[in-house]
This record gives C-alpha cells, structure tokens and sequence, in this order.
C-alpha cells in the first residue's frame, strides 16, 4: 500500500490542472482504508475522461481507490492492465467509428472483418465485453436501421458465442451529445437484442444518455436489466461529476442494479470538472458503493 501512494503522490505533483497536495492525497486515501468498498458493485473508469494520466498512472490510481478495471481499452494496451492485475471491463477498437455502424449495410463488410478479429482478440486475452455501435440515420428510418443491424451482428454472433464475448451496443442521447444517432432509446436497443436472442449480445446503458433522451431510469433498469450488459455513469446536465450539482441520485440508481442481480461493471464516464480531479474520482466510486 505504501509504495502504492508513493506512485500516486508523484502523480498529482506531476500533473497539471489536479492542483492536490500530498498530504491531502494522504488523508483521503487513509479515509478509503478505513471504510472498505462494499463489494456490491464492480468498479471501473472510463480512460477517456481521465486521459491527463498515463494508462500507467490511471492503473496505480484505479488500484488505490479499489477500481478493478478500465473501461474502452483495445488491445494493444491490454498488457498495461495486465501488469497491474485490472480488468479491460469494455474493450474497443473493432468499430469503425461512432456515426457509421451497423446500421447501414455498406459498412458491413468491414465491420464483420474486424469484429471477427476482435472477438478472437477479446477471448484469446480473457476478457468478455467488445462494445458496438449502430451509427447515425442520415435519414434512414428505424425499422430499416433495425433489420440492417440485426442481419450484420447475425453474422459474427455465433462467433462470440463460440468464444464467450458479450457484444454490447452503446445507447446515445441525441438530444445533446449524439445527435442522429440511431440507437437513442432503451426501447430500440431491447428489440434489436430480441430479435438477434442472444445472451452474447447486450446493451450497454448509458444512465448520462438515457437519462437526457428518456429518464425514468430506475424503472427502466427494473423492467429491462436482463438486456443490460453494463453500466456508465456522468452528471447530468454537463457530463461532469455525479455529486451534488446534477439531478440524478447515483446511490439509489445503484441499489436499484444491486436488487437486479447485476454482477458485472459499472464504469464512471464523468468529465471532471473540479480542481482536485482525482477527489472525484474518489468521490465518485463512494457513491457508487452501495
């Protein structure tokens, strides 16, 4: 543990803009001592929001705070994680992009290529979870985007099978963030996993997103949490910490995953906006722990 908080301190004096002193980095990291996790709720962390670290310095951080994985990882960082015992939670890099998926059957060649390969790569590295978009509409309506999307992971889905890899799709707001995107609503997302009626494909629900196209999301999770393969959390409005200043309560969301029976990840996706970044990150999974 010691050495571990050797790393940390050198961490937050090297890096700039987290503006957290060493002795405070202590103190909270005592406090984390004193009151273990839970072990309710499997942690991770988005890279992309805490892309001011290192993959290195995110891995020490992660193993401080009782993180057990990163989220949106592809392969060639895997050994990164591996080195320091966390899970790639949700791995990527098979997609071509966010707006051009499986929704429109040009992409489809490509897509079932490199989809085939990173299955291979997510067994082969023991891990389960490869995330997939639909992409955007550009004008094509939602039955269509349907029968494409499901007639494209048709083809892989026995290969994840086969390996063990859960395919899961990233539901969007398109209200905000996403705009176009096809795949904006709980709804859409379940009829597809449906109609594919796989246990190897899932969603991935997004409570920022979701709560912004749809809200409802206890109930949502209540009555469709067998389609929901994992978890992100961000404060809504803004994307940024889920504490005080937004409107959704993250505790009560998360004992409502527990009742479900949920045994996989939950990964913060919250832009930090605080001086002390890494306290939020703190503060974040604490909340969580339920």
């Amino acid at each position: 543990m010691s050495s571990r908080r050797s790393v940390i301190k050198n961490i937050v004096a090297g890096t700039a803009g987290i503006g957290l002193l060493g002795a405070s980095q202590q103190a909270l990291a005592k406090a984390m001592e004193d009151q273990p996790l839970k072990g309710n709720i499997n942690h991770s962390v988005c890279r992309w929001t805490y892309d001011f670290l290192s993959l290195e310095e995110l891995c020490v951080l992660a193993k401080e705070i009782g993180i057990k994985a990163i989220d949106l990882i592809g392969p060639k960082d895997w050994h990164i994680l591996k080195k320091h015992g966390l899970d790639s939670s949700m791995c990527n890099g098979a997609e071509i992009n966010l707006v051009d998926g499986w929704n429109n059957k040009d992409n489809h060649a490509k897509l079932i290529q490199s989809y085939t390969e990173h299955i291979e790569l997510v067994s082969k590295a023991g891990y389960k979870n490869l995330i997939f978009f639909t992409g955007n509409r550009r004008g094509m309506d939602d039955e269509t985007g349907m029968q494409n999307t499901v007639e494209g992971l048709k083809k892989i889905v026995g290969l994840a099978e086969k390996k063990g890899v859960v395919l899961q799709l990233e539901l969007f707001n398109s209200k905000i963030n996403h705009k176009d995107y096809m795949a904006d609503k709980s709804a859409w997302g379940v009829d597809m996993c449906k109609r594919i009626g796989s246990e190897n494909v899932k969603l991935l629900y997004d409570i920022y997103h979701m709560q912004i196209n749809e809200g409802d999301v206890i109930r949502t999770i209540q009555d469709f949490h067998s389609y929901f393969g994992h978890y992100h959390t961000a404060g809504v409005p803004g994307r940024h910490e889920i504490d005080d200043t937004q409107e959704l309560n993250y505790p009560a969301i998360m004992q409502a995953i527990v009742k479900t029976g949920y045994k996989g990840y939950v990964a913060q996706e919250f832009i930090p906006l605080a001086t002390d970044k890494i306290a939020s990150l703190k503060d974040a999974i604490r909340r969580c722990d339920v």
